[in-house]
Parts: structure tokens; C-alpha cells; sequence
């Protein structure tokens, strides 16, 4: 058979050419090698011939120590105490015993002359725990840290270096905008000791306080109660065959809660009115004995205050007091019944309430004395600088061993939630809400 029809009829059956066949692996292997080579090409155009694939040396791939943050180192601390200038105030943040535990430490402490004779504190005294004694007030303010009671005035702003840290009270009700701008201009780091917040999400100053105001309540009524002071002549105590002094308490907060316990230690029928099922259930539990306590309705409340001696106000507010007493209440008093409104410096819970001094304490209406001073712990400044000192003594000490207030307020967030200026950015929402200015969250400075 002819060669080329055997080609033609096996191309018609799918079969092909061994020849064929042979030529195609030929070239394949061909391409194989071609690409083998450009890619041995390009490598080597890349790295040098003795040049390592890896990227790092063979000492960096064994295993190597894990290397961890390390806290900074701890740090002296050179804290400055002014003289209080505030009207009628005499407290101050540390007391002796707590200069002599910080300077223990190897921090430094310069205090104004005479910052301590509100408290009875002398200068010998401060001086004896360690303390610097300087009478120029710029030099004080001049300090990294100034720790004050009451907030720095706008000119005493100007004596402060920039970058300095302050800690003091805020009392954001009677701030104005400059002073927040006068601050931020100096990039200055403030804290509001009362904002500072414990371990158990409290708030340890002005629970402290709180206590103060509650008991001190119940010994101004008493005093105020007295003929020598123009009061009816009533005495708390608990006399054989004579009727006890009734007390009225609004609010069953901390305030009330001491109010209570300091009436009912003296012989007094207590009465606690406060909208919160809770607080009287909780301070029935803390006083450990049955109270009377109700919520306030008006009914309720104006049939205790129509037989009640003393009436003390201790309700709290978002932004002011409640008026829980109208002027017509009062009217249906006793005449010769005290009124002690601690809420005062937020507005003040009696409609009838006004702010008076510790000089001229007591104004009377509608034949009730009305005792309507703010400040009420300033009236015992030696108890309310101790309370105040055992609070600051230990966060001084932890910043102190934390290598200053950028590592602790990295770590404590109680502290952190007293931070309203931080290097001059205003950090707290209250504040920038209330006076309409910019704020950021401070854990997006602090990292």
C-alpha cells in the first residue's frame, strides 16, 4: 500500500505520527529548558552569587529573650502648698504627719508661710516633718505640682509655670470659660480631687466631705437651737420625762445618712424622706435600726415639717437642687425651728434658703432660722484637713513610685477620671458641655 494513504487514513482515525509525536516532545522539553534559564537569569540579576535568600542574619532566627515595657524608675516629686486665699477658708491638703510620710520618700515639699494656721498647723511644725518654709508666694506656684483646696484664682493662674500640674477642688458651678482658656494656654495638667474615683468606682472626697457636712449639720442645729442664739431652747439628748427633738431629713444620701446617725446618737426622732426606694433601704441597713423613712410627697412631708424641730436639706441635683420645700411649707414651721440647707452651694433644696457666711450664719424667715453657709466643712478645718490629707498622702506616694502623673495616669483610672486638662486639652465632656468648648477623650492622649 501506498505509504502516503496510510498517513491519510490514520490522520481519519485520531491516530498520529509517531514521528509526529517525537517532534512534540522535543519542543516541549525545549521550552521547559528556556524558561528554566530566564528564570535562573532574573535571580541572579537580583542577588549577588553569595548574597542569603533571608532577610535576616542566622543569630536574629534563633530564639531570642522577650524584651517587655519597662516602667519608668521612680521619680521625686517637688510639691508647692499656697496659702489659701478664699473667703473663710482654712483647710489645707496635707497636714504634718503627711509631709513627714512623703519626704520620707524623698520627695520635697515647699509650703507657703502660714498656709497652716487655719488648721492649727504651724510652720515649726511643717518644718520639723521635712517640709520647706518660703514667705514668697510665686515661689510656690513656681513648683512642678500645686496642691490646693480650694481652685487657683485667674491670678494666681498667672504665677504658675506652663506645663505644671495642679490638683484642687473644680466646683465647675462658680468657674467661668477664661478661666479653662487661662489654663490651656499654659498647657497645664489639672485634676479635680473630687472626680478622683476609688477601687470601688466611689468617689473617696466627697464622701469624706459629705461625712463632715452630714454630722456638722446636726451640731450647728443644736448650737442654733440655743436661747444665747436666738432659738427656741430646745436640747438634743435624750432627758428622763422630757420629749425628744424631732428632725426632719431630706435625702437619704451620704449627707443624710451621718445627719441621721449623729441625730439618733443624740436622743432625736429622725424622719428620712428621699425619692430613692433604695437609699432608705440602705441607710435603714447602714444605721442598723428601724427609721422612719418615706418618699417625698408633698402631704407626707408638710405634716413632718409642721411638727419637726430641725429640717435639714441634703438632696443633690445634675445641675442644681431640687426646691423640695416651698415658702408656703415653711410658713407652716414652728416658730423657732432651724433649717440647715447643705445643698446650698448647689442651689438649695428650701425655696426660702439663702447663702450666708460663717460670720453671719443664721437669717430668719417667717419666724424659722435659716442657717444657709456653703462651705460647711471649712467651720472644722483641722478635722477636714486631716480627711482631706488622708486622701492625697496615698496617691502622692503611688505617682511617686510610678515615676510621675504620665505613668500613673496611664495605669490608675480613678485618678484619670479627676483629669479635666491634660497639657492644656480639655479632657472632661461636663465641663466643654457646660461652657461650650472642645474636649477630647483622654484615652487617646495617653497611651
Amino acid at each position: 500500500m501506498n505509504l502516503k494513504h496510510t498517513r491519510q487514513r490514520n490522520l481519519k482515525k485520531g491516530k498520529t505520527c509517531k514521528k509526529k509525536k517525537c517532534q512534540k516532545k522535543k519542543y516541549r522539553n525545549f521550552d521547559f529548558y528556556v524558561v528554566l534559564i530566564q528564570i535562573r537569569t532574573y535571580v541572579t540579576d537580583l542577588q549577588p552569587m553569595n548574597q542569603q535568600s533571608s532577610p535576616f542574619s542566622k543569630q536574629q532566627l534563633l530564639p531570642q529573650e522577650e524584651t517587655l515595657e519597662i516602667l519608668r524608675q521612680k521619680g521625686e516629686l517637688f510639691i508647692g502648698l499656697p496659702r489659701e486665699n478664699q473667703f473663710q477658708e482654712k483647710r489645707i491638703c496635707l497636714t504634718p504627719d503627711a509631709v513627714n510620710a512623703i519626704t520620707a520618700n524623698g520627695h520635697r515639699i515647699l509650703i507657703e508661710s502660714g498656709a497652716g494656721d487655719g488648721a492649727n498647723y504651724s510652720d515649726l511644725e511643717y518644718t520639723k516633718a521635712g517640709a520647706e518654709i518660703t514667705r514668697d508666694t510665686k515661689k510656690v506656684f513656681a513648683c512642678p505640682i500645686i496642691l490646693k483646696v480650694e481652685p487657683p484664682t485667674l491670678q494666681e493662674v498667672q504665677m504658675i509655670n506652663p506645663q505644671s500640674t495642679i490638683i484642687s477642688a473644680l466646683q465647675i458651678k462658680i468657674q467661668s470659660k477664661k478661666y479653662f482658656e487661662e489654663l490651656a494656654k499654659k498647657r497645664i495638667t489639672a485634676i479635680a480631687f473630687e472626680y478622683i474615683r476609688d477601687d470601688d468606682g466611689k468617689y473617696p472626697a466627697v464622701r469624706s466631705l459629705s461625712e463632715i457636712a452630714g454630722i456638722s449639720s446636726v451640731l450647728i442645729a443644736s448650737e442654733i437651737m440655743a436661747a444665747t442664739n436666738k432659738g427656741n431652747g430646745l436640747m438634743f439628748g435624750n432627758i428622763s420625762g422630757v420629749p425628744p427633738v424631732e428632725v426632719v431629713i431630706i435625702g437619704a444620701g451620704t449627707v443624710g445618712e451621718f445627719a441621721a446617725r449623729s441625730a439618733i446618737g443624740l436622743g432625736a426622732n429622725v424622719k428620712v424622706f428621699d425619692n430613692s426606694i433604695t437609699k432608705l433601704r440602705s441607710i435603714q441597713t447602714n444605721l442598723r435600726q428601724t427609721v422612719y423613712t418615706s418618699t417625698i410627697q408633698p402631704k407626707n412631708l408638710l405634716k413632718a415639717l409642721k411638727r419637726c424641730d430641725v429640717a435639714i436639706g441634703a438632696t443633690r441635683g445634675k445641675d442644681r437642687s431640687p426646691v423640695v420645700v416651698s415658702n408656703t411649707m415653711v410658713e407652716h414651721m414652728k416658730k423657732g425651728a432651724v433649717i440647715i440647707d447643705v445643698s446650698i452651694d448647689m442651689g438649695g433644696c428650701f425655696e426660702s434658703s439663702e447663702i450666708t457666711t460663717h460670720d453671719k450664719p443664721v437669717k430668719i424667715k417667717n419666724g424659722v432660722l435659716h442657717y444657709g453657709v456653703p462651705n460647711i466643712p471649712s467651720r472644722y478645718p483641722k478635722t477636714a484637713s486631716i480627711s482631706i490629707s488622708n486622701i492625697f498622702t496615698p496617691y502622692l506616694l503611688k505617682i511617686g513610685e510610678d515615676g510621675g502623673f504620665e505613668n500613673a495616669l496611664r495605669f490608675d483610672k480613678g485618678l484619670r477620671n479627676g483629669l479635666y486638662l491634660y497639657h492644656g486639652i480639655l479632657t472632661n465632656k461636663s465641663v466643654g458641655e457646660w461652657f461650650d468648648l472642645s474636649y477630647s477623650d483622654i484615652n487617646f492622649l495617653i497611651f
